[in-house]
């Protein structure tokens, strides 16, 4: 299949589909239980509808904004995937000087398989921010927090919504486990066979089993001790509601990043865009709100901009343009989604982000009435 084939998100979906093994595409489109969530990420796009203004200037288009004070050029950045080893050779690297190459944000998992030292170094201009599970192993978090200060990342990406691993029905049907060429690169001094309780119904993710990979008594006085142990700004990734999001602001974190896992953790949760306006008014002008889920063309973008968030982050696509050919598949992707953004503008009638404001959308409710 030739690049000039592959003209929208979904062709690199299904470029993935047909050239990944079982085992790597159940793991990265795999939802939780009936899947109810994943789809429901996508489809509450197809919900809304854009009221476009017309007879404005719209022959330059401004894309770039900040982002915790650090510019990007788009607000289109990369969320933390896991195990990027199973889509290409090149996996986090690859990425990682995609999303520089874009001038834009990547966020590295805990769980990639090349070390944060080795994704920062391959380029290091790009804006990184590290994606941080608390371990039960406070000095292991602590250590992995250190490295990325001193790595050079510019903020901690705190995942709050898995206590545990979800349930998966894709990998328990075909039971996951991880090529032995691929490792937890950042956890290398961890055993992660440590308190298996049943190596034949754990599911191995490379994180040591579903009762390793996180802390289940995490809590909010975890997120104090996060910011006594570090300078860097503190992202809360998963939150869905306006409740918890006052009391991210009461904890005096720097963002929250609206998010449900993909869709792989408790099924049946909002889909993102439609949590994330009460996310945007509860958290006011006190942090930053950026969105993931669902996210597959630059309407898509335009749409979650209008309702507040900063940015946006994209997932599976970018492990989908990994699989096509490394840095230069997601780069594509990027590409992509930032050109149909720059037209979704021009066609709504902004002609920078200042522009998109929440006019622009409204539920397709109000039209189907007439």
């Amino acid at each position: 299949m030739s690049s000039d084939s592959l003209v929208c998100l979904r062709d690199f979906e299904k470029y993935a589909e047909e050239h990944l093994d079982r085992n790597a595409w159940g793991f990265f489109s795999a939802g939780a239980e009936g899947c109810q969530t994943l789809r429901d990420n996508e489809e509450a796009f197809r919900r809304l509808r854009l009221r476009p203004r017309f007879l404005r200037d719209v022959s330059v288009r401004d894309m770039s904004t900040t982002v915790l004070g650090q510019r990007i050029d788009m607000p289109i950045g990369i969320s933390p995937t896991a195990n990027q080893g199973l889509a290409s050779p090149e996996g986090e690297i690859g990425t990682a000087k995609a999303a520089a190459q874009f001038q834009t944000c990547m966020i590295c998992s805990t769980y990639s398989n090349f070390t944060m030292e080795d994704i920062m170094n391959c380029s290091p201009h790009g804006l990184k921010w590290f994606q941080l599970y608390v371990r039960p192993d406070r000095e292991t978090t602590a250590g992995l927090v250190r490295r990325a200060e001193r790595a050079g990342y510019r903020a901690l990406v705190l995942t709050v919504d898995l206590p545990i691993v979800g349930r998966r029905y894709p990998d328990l049907r075909h039971g996951f486990s991880m090529p032995p060429h691929l490792k937890v690169a950042n956890l290398r001094h961890v055993d992660l066979n440590k308190n298996k309780k049943d190596r034949n119904k754990a599911l191995d993710y490379g994180f040591g089993g579903p009762d390793q990979s996180s802390d289940s008594a995490l809590s909010w006085k975890d997120v104090a001790w996060l910011r006594s142990i570090s300078t860097l700004p503190i992202i809360l990734k998963g939150i869905l509601t306006a409740e918890d999001a006052r009391l991210a602001v009461q904890q005096g974190v720097d963002g929250i990043l609206v998010s449900n896992h993909g869709g792989r953790q408790l099924d049946g949760v909002p889909a993102t865009i439609e949590a994330l306006p009460e996310i945007v008014e509860a958290a006011g002008e006190k942090l930053e709100v950026y969105m993931d889920g669902g996210v597959r063309t630059g309407t898509d973008v335009l749409k979650a901009l209008a309702l507040g968030a900063r940015a946006v982050f994209i997932g599976r696509p970018a492990v989908w343009g990994l699989c096509y050919k490394g840095q230069e598949g997601v780069a594509k992707v990027l590409n992509i989604l930032k050109e149909e953004l720059s037209l979704a503008m021009a066609l709504s009638g902004c002609s920078s982000l200042g522009d998109i404001t929440p006019g622009l959308v409204v539920r397709e409710s109000q039209y189907s009435r007439l």
